[in-house]
């Protein structure tokens, strides 16, 4: 019987973060193998960003073919063929793994990569076995394997759906219940309004979206409920879940008040915990969180320094960049030295919803604890291009230091919103002070324009306010 294969690092999973930990191995000369449970690609390729994106471009193109009708052209009621849309998805989603997933690259680099080779388990530091492929000894592991959503202990729950099998429905249901107001549930309330389903966002906080900035949440909301949308925040406490003839009631309780509700189906968002249950990480002395998340330093090290850990599965920023970022730290430090450090100065987060909203850097309400802050807003039913496109709602908001002119923050909310921020966050990045900014001559009429009105916005009442303090000082 063979033993083990003998590799410098084995990196466990293959969603963004592994995919990059092992071409940064091997680009490093490391002997690298990549080992998945499923298909390269991991949850962003075919549970995650690429679908779900997707499917909010089927949504974005009824909204739009809806209002055609306002430029002159007509056309029939668009239907949606959800049968049909599904295929497309899986084209894309095709498509992406056999060209967009750095597949190419891998290879070229001298990664042996093992697909579909089910669970990997430790056996003990050094040591790693998979059901259905090789065991692998190597001097170091990366662990990569991603998130699960979290299940709640509650009678009932396994009447519930998930987000994943939100997106693999066959077709549409009539009406739908979403717990978790977070960045996932939102995605899936919008996606399916927009496709026809009476939907129902419940939020047990007192608002949705409650890491962005507190206006981005109330417009993200006051739009969903204009798009026909029950939204529901501060609800209570969930009792249990029970079957109906036609699908499943939740039944809570706020105040001592108890209430009910049902749908086809019902979608529980209530966060991501880390998908580690198989891997028997204390035969490796692996240590997580209390949340179950895999405990790091800032070179990405776990408790057994010699086993590495990137992406959602250390729980820190649970997003495609980041996990790019972590994985590329993770595989440096495996293979070379000196080790490099992660970094979260700026990290542009948006979603694919309608309307789309986005951030970078700190929230208003964070910013104002610590410095002394000017805020520009711009509101899109007061730019040009928005108005040409009638896409009026929504608005951008820049938050600047007051003594070093530097931009804090950018949070908007209505269309382009996750490209338009990506332009801030490579401005904060670069140190830029809101003065440079402005002076950047911005295409017209662009959506990245309205960021450039904003920054001379901003510019104009850090100049005004100046000249008042410097004529105080005269008098």
């Amino acid at each position: 019987m063979n033993g083990p294969e003998r590799m410098d690092v084995v990196v466990i999973g293959a969603g963004p973060a592994g995919l990059l930990a092992a071409l940064r191995a091997g680009d490093l000369g490391a002997r690298t193998a990549l080992v998945t449970r499923d298909a390269f690609g991991g949850m962003a390729a075919h549970d995650g960003p690429v679908p779900v994106r997707t499917l909010a471009q089927a949504a974005r193109l009824l909204r739009d073919a809806r209002e055609l009708g306002r430029y002159g052209i007509t056309v029939n009621e668009p239907v949606l063929d959800y049968g049909r849309l599904l295929t497309r998805v899986r084209e894309v989603t095709g498509e992406v793994r056999a060209q967009a997933a750095l597949r190419e690259q891998i290879a070229a680099a001298g990664v042996s990569v093992y697909e579909h080779v089910g669970a990997a388990r430790f056996l003990d530091p050094h040591t790693v076995e998979t059901p259905r492929g090789p065991s692998f000894r190597a001097d170091k592991f990366i662990l990569c394997t991603g998130g699960v959503s979290r299940r709640l202990q509650l009678p009932g729950f396994e009447l519930t759906a998930t987000h994943s099998d939100a997106w693999s429905l066959t077709a549409v249901p009539p009406t739908m219940v979403v717990v978790g107001g977070g960045a996932t549930g939102v995605q899936v309330a919008s996606v399916f309004t927009a496709f026809g389903t009476r939907v129902q966002l419940f939020q047990a906080a007192t608002r949705i979206l409650p890491t962005e900035d507190e206006d981005v949440s109330a417009a993200v909301a006051e739009s969903f409920r204009q798009a026909g949308m029950v939204v529901r925040e501060d609800f209570g406490a969930i009792e249990r879940f029970e079957k109906t003839p036609s699908g499943v009631r939740m039944v809570f309780v706020r105040d001592g008040s108890r209430d009910s509700v049902e749908a086809a189906l019902l979608v529980v968002a209530v966060g991501w915990t880390a998908d580690t249950a198989a891997l028997n990480l204390a035969a490796a002395g692996v240590e997580t969180d209390s949340r179950g998340f895999v405990r790091v330093d800032a070179h990405l090290r776990t408790s057994a320094p010699h086993i590495l850990a990137a992406g959602d599965v250390t729980g820190r920023r649970m997003l495609v960049p980041q996990a790019l970022q972590d994985g590329f730290v993770a595989g440096s430090n495996s293979a070379r030295a000196p080790m490099v450090t992660v970094s979260d100065e700026v990290c542009p987060i948006g979603s694919f919803t309608n309307p789309e909203y986005a951030q970078a850097g700190l929230t208003e309400a964070t910013a104002r604890r610590t410095h002394d802050v000017v805020v520009a807003v711009v509101h899109f039913d007061t730019t040009t291009r928005t108005l040409i496109d009638g896409r009026t709602a929504g608005f951008c908001k820049l938050i600047v230091d007051r003594a070093t002119r530097k931009i804090l923050g950018c949070h908007v909310v209505g269309e382009r919103a996750v490209d338009l921020v990506q332009t801030a966050a490579i401005a904060m990045v670069a140190g830029m002070q809101v003065d440079e900014l402005a002076r950047v001559p911005l295409s017209f009429p662009t959506y990245t324009g309205v960021l450039g009105r904003a920054a001379a916005i901003a510019a104009r009442q850090l100049q005004v306010n100046g000249d008042r303090a410097r004529i105080a000082e005269l008098l």
